[in-house]
């Protein structure tokens, strides 16, 4: 219990941030572009910025993320191909088994995942961090994507695909981060400065981003609710369970392992839902898996903390 305690302690000042946001949502003071605007701040200039100052200043003769990159690549891409075997068992339709894709497998890793690591673990997590985005990212934009044209109703559309890496802030933040420390390029103490700033901001502006996103969304019938539930347990405590067993003598070191593990329980992610909304897929079931995922995270994500230690 008192670990429990701990970690709630811990991670309790973020959802009072995610709070405050569904209460201006609420009360409608903020509305509107809010969401938009906030997002976009986070992922073209937030993000991108935490993750360069997270990497730059890495040890390129230091801690090697070969084995975390390739277990969480499996695991992601295990997760995205269990939607045919759970829709063919349960008889999905094909709109549910491409919004599966998603579901299974993408949790809110950046928004929220970046902040909770940070704040359990301390500065000295956040490459880690960074590298599970940038894998995560990647996977969704590429494998996830070409699963669900490659079983929609379209073609898959190749230009249309390396565009969208190409053009990912996430992903071209990694590529800065690792040429500065391959390099050893001497950033100037201005620019480091200024992108520490931007890095800093990002952690209260997605968490308030996030919380004016939960307003905005109708409550529904409980019974429609059950279903959404059942995607919740599965993808924040069974999964990440099955994870834990499996990769405990995997190799990676205690910070890695821990960071794995709360990374794959997090909730899922706002791009998901974007993407669900793009392809025409069972956008709402993603909408509220976001929502009740987020709201349920307030205790799973610190009795997953407090189980890791």
């Amino acid at each position: 219990m008192a670990h429990f305690l701990l970690a709630l302690k811990t991670v309790a000042p973020l959802f009072l941030v995610i709070f405050t946001g569904t209460l201006f949502s609420r009360t409608k003071a903020a509305h509107g572009p809010w969401v938009d605007v906030l997002n976009k701040y986070a992922l073209w200039i937030g993000f991108p910025a935490l993750v360069i100052a997270s990497l730059m200043h890495l040890n390129p003769q230091g801690e090697s993320y070969t084995q975390l990159i390739l277990i969480n690549s499996a695991y992601i891409a295990t997760c995205m191909l269990l939607a045919f075997p759970i829709a063919r068992i349960f008889k999905f339709s094909k709109r549910l088994r491409s919004s599966l894709f998603l579901i299974l497998s993408f949790g809110n890793v950046a928004y929220l995942g970046i902040p909770v690591l940070r704040s359990s673990f301390g500065d000295d997590i956040l490459p880690v961090a960074a590298v599970l985005s940038a894998v995560y990212v990647f996977w969704l934009l590429t494998l996830g994507v070409i699963l669900i044209e490659a079983t929609g109703e379209e073609s898959i559309q190749p230009k249309k695909l390396m565009l969208s890496l190409v053009k990912n802030p996430l992903l071209i933040s990694v590529f800065v981060g690792v040429t500065i420390v391959l390099f050893q390029l001497k950033v100037p103490s201005f620019i480091d400065k200024s992108i520490s700033l931007f890095a800093e901001s990002v952690t209260a502006v997605v968490l308030f981003s996030l919380g004016i996103f939960l307003g905005q969304n109708k409550i529904g019938a409980p019974k429609e609710w059950i279903r959404v539930l059942g995607f919740v347990c599965v993808t924040m405590i069974i999964l990440p369970l099955l994870l834990q067993f499996s990769i405990r003598t995997a190799g990676l070191n205690d910070l890695q392992f821990k960071a794995t593990i709360l990374d794959s329980a997090m909730p899922l992610g706002l791009t998901p839902y974007a993407l669900a909304v793009q392809y025409k897929l069972e956008t709402k079931l993603v909408a509220r898996i976001v929502v009740l995922g987020t709201l349920l995270s307030v205790i799973i994500i610190p009795l997953w903390i407090a189980f890791l230690g």
